[in-house]
């Protein structure tokens, strides 16, 4: 089967570069609300495109500081606007500049209510590593439909969904997203890629959601000095690394943590039969053991912590000597091993 070729017209592609070019320079600038909020005010109060371009032009040039990265940024995209068509595609990038930041935080939303979710759960839990896997991706998805729903909404003229004081803004909003859409501007495609790089910006890694420190949470929160805790290489076998040594009652404990263990259990196992360590543990999830990997960690004296999902869900886990939930993992329970 042969595919037709896919073409897109030199006036279609530079109306979307110039549009995507405006957006992302006017984040750059981190222009303020009221500095936009002049600009467009400076735009609707002229009638012609000479007279409306200087008077933006001198607004820049007299009341943005100058020499500043702001002002030079300014100055860069105005350059670029040479045509009526081109002063309102950039109009239309100023209004949704202004708006980004309550669609960024409307994308947040759904993943603020998942990590909210975080306080109440076992942390070494499948659930919550589940939640703190899918946390960045939640708002990003979520940020992109969001950003579909609303320019369809535009397109449709639909602006009931904004606070009534807003209405007038989004009518206008509508109209220009509409005009600008039979000059081929494609608003969603081109603001999605402005608006998925600031999602990216905004979000911040959760140091909670990093498996090892979670574990170190759980070993400080049942009574191990935090500054005892240490992270190093076995002394006897140096190719294996300890993710937490400590010492506990004149035994050293060494802990090898890893949400999946795959072929790594096997190092675990040959450090065991070298290091001096008195006590040797992994903790896991568990979603990848088999109970062949199981009685191999075992047969080498290495304890076993898996999610208490895992655990009450396999038998054999269970009937393990040797074998726990991570919910039982308590300063008594680390003494008697």
């Amino acid at each position: 089967m042969k595919i037709e070729k896919l073409t897109i017209s030199k006036k279609k592609f530079d109306v979307n570069l110039k549009f995507y070019f405006f957006l992302k320079y006017l984040v750059k600038t981190n222009l303020s609300e009221n500095q936009a909020i002049t600009l467009l005010r400076v735009y609707t109060l002229q009638s012609s495109f000479d007279v409306t371009m200087r008077n933006i032009i001198e607004y820049v040039e007299s009341k943005i500081k100058k020499g500043s990265k702001k002002q030079k940024l300014l100055l860069e995209i105005l350059d670029e606007i040479d045509s009526e068509l081109s002063l309102k595609l950039f109009i239309f990038s100023l209004k949704l500049f202004m708006i980004k930041d309550l669609l960024l935080q409307e994308a947040k939303l759904k993943n603020l209510l998942d990590v909210s979710k975080l306080e109440m759960l076992d942390p070494l839990s499948l659930e919550y590593d589940k939640i703190t896997l899918y946390s960045p991706y939640a708002t990003r998805v979520n940020g992109a439909l969001l950003s579909l729903m609303f320019f369809d909404k535009l397109e449709r003229g639909q602006t009931n969904f904004i606070v009534q004081d807003s209405e007038d803004f989004m009518i206008q909003l509508s109209k220009s997203a509409v005009e600008l859409m039979k000059q081929g501007v494609e608003p969603n495609q081109i603001f999605m890629l402005m608006f998925s790089e600031s999602i990216n910006q905004s979000i911040i890694s959760d140091s909670g959601s990093n498996y090892e420190d979670r574990i170190f949470s759980v070993l400080t929160s049942i009574g191990i000095d935090e500054n005892k805790i240490e992270k190093i290489h076995d002394k006897d076998d140096s190719s294996t690394e300890f993710d937490f040594f400590f010492e506990l009652d004149g035994k050293t404990y060494g802990i090898g943590a890893k949400k999946t263990l795959r072929e790594r259990y096997k190092q675990f196992i040959k450090t065991a039969q070298m290091s001096s360590i008195d006590v040797m543990i992994e903790i896991t999830l568990g979603i990848d053991l088999t109970q062949e990997k199981v009685k191999a960690i075992r047969n080498h004296n290495v304890f076993l912590f898996v999610a208490d999902e895992v655990y009450q869900s396999t038998k054999y886990l269970q009937e393990m000597e040797g074998v726990y939930s991570t919910k039982a993992l308590s300063l008594n329970l680390l003494k008697s091993l």
